[in-house]
């Protein structure tokens, strides 16, 4: 939840992670009963849920979706992923996923956080189809310079922004960053996204979202004609832009608490 930062990306240590400074990586960790999280992010994470309890059901349903998500890419024939704002790999994560739906799928996850960086360190050992790039998402050219080690992008590739461009004020124009990375992709590839939404209750996500700028963090949710716009034209496939709990759900049917997962997700075509 907190502003991005530009970081050094030359290397991270542990001298490099602010403990004392919330990290929306790890406030999604603590939400997903994970471990990688200090005082700091668990305080920010609870007041929250003290403002906002729907956002619990929304960042586990949006994880559920992920899930679901990624393997319909890999039963298209998708083997490489490119994970923006990829947060710490609580599971199941991106790579576990892909490479058990796909073995030898290729997976460069993206953070900004130190702390995510550290955790290339536990991959696997000899997992040499799983990169981490400390990284903001906004150093386009960057990333897609770090990505390319592993990925080729004259093949198709799954561009993933999961619940992490309500992080960026308007001014930072999500929609422009996300066109910027899908100019480096190739035909027969997708994009996978998904943005918290202020549709079902906005007086109180508006109040969460402008007392959390009081606290130096950043947090918008956006209309369903905002998200959209963030697909930059392409063709959605179906159901289209929906709620993530109603995004292909197994079984077919959404829970009946479908409704309090408040975000928006969608996979789109080039």
């Amino acid at each position: 939840m907190t502003e991005p930062e530009r970081q050094d990306k030359d290397g991270a240590s542990p001298a490099d992670i602010r403990t004392d400074i919330p990290h929306p990586a790890r406030v999604y960790d603590y939400w997903l009963g994970g471990k990688d999280n200090f005082p700091a992010d668990r305080e920010m994470a609870q007041w929250v849920l003290a403002m906002t309890p729907e956002t619990l059901d929304t960042v586990r349903a949006n994880r559920q979706w992920m899930v679901r998500a990624i393997r319909f890419l890999c039963g298209a024939g998708i083997r490489q992923f490119l994970d923006i704002g990829a947060g710490l790999p609580t599971s199941p994560n991106t790579y576990e996923v892909a490479q058990s739906a796909a073995p030898g799928a290729r997976v460069v996850s993206v953070d900004n956080d130190p702390l995510v960086y550290l955790h290339a360190e536990a991959l696997p050992a000899g997992n040499d189809s799983t990169r981490v790039v400390q990284a903001d998402m906004r150093d386009v050219d960057e990333v897609l310079a770090a990505a390319g080690d592993l990925l080729d992008f004259t093949q198709p590739v799954a561009l993933m922004f999961v619940g992490c461009l309500h992080h960026l004020p308007d001014s930072d124009e999500p929609a422009g960053i996300v066109a910027r990375y899908l100019t480096a992709l190739a035909p027969g590839s997708f994009l996978m996204l998904s943005h918290a939404t202020d549709e079902f209750a906005p007086e109180r996500t508006h109040q969460t979202s402008a007392e959390a700028a009081q606290r130096g963090a950043i947090w918008i949710p956006r209309g369903k004609d905002d998200v959209l716009r963030m697909f930059n034209g392409l063709e959605l496939l179906d159901p289209g832009l929906v709620l993530v709990s109603c995004w292909r759900p197994e079984g077919g049917t959404p829970a009946p608490d479908a409704d309090r997962a408040w975000v928006y997700g969608g996979v789109a075509r080039l």
